[in-house]
């Protein structure tokens, strides 16, 4: 571990945030996927460090569970810095894909069987 990584554990998620407990969107579910813009649009947006962190993590598209995994933060304060961004047009958020709308019952009683089996 590094003295920025020590240095870095101190310090309070709330502080993070401003004090702000709830993101200012509902754009963010855990399974959201992230990416950095390469182009961010100029603007008088300052990042945190821990901003500069997560632009750094959706180079390649991420979701927001994984990000905060990687940023070893709460889910709840990733999202709030993830609508930061999002407003000062540095990311782009994309809901999960629906993959189909009808139940497969088969695969699902083939789930069941097999967990039963474990």
């Amino acid at each position: 571990m590094t003295d920025g990584d020590a240095a870095g554990r101190l310090v309070r998620p709330f502080t993070l945030t401003g004090g702000r407990t709830r993101p200012s969107r509902a754009d963010f579910t855990l399974i959201t996927s992230v990416t950095a813009v390469e182009r961010p649009p100029a603007g008088s947006f300052r990042p945190q460090p821990e901003h500069t962190r997560i632009l750094r993590l959706c180079a390649e598209p991420v979701v927001v569970a994984e990000l905060a995994a990687g940023l070893d933060l709460p889910a709840s304060v990733v999202v709030i810095l993830l609508c930061d961004l999002l407003e000062a047009g540095r990311i782009t958020a994309h809901p999960p894909r629906l993959l189909s709308r009808t139940t497969d019952l088969d695969l699902l009683q083939k789930v069941r069987d097999g967990l039963g089996r474990l």
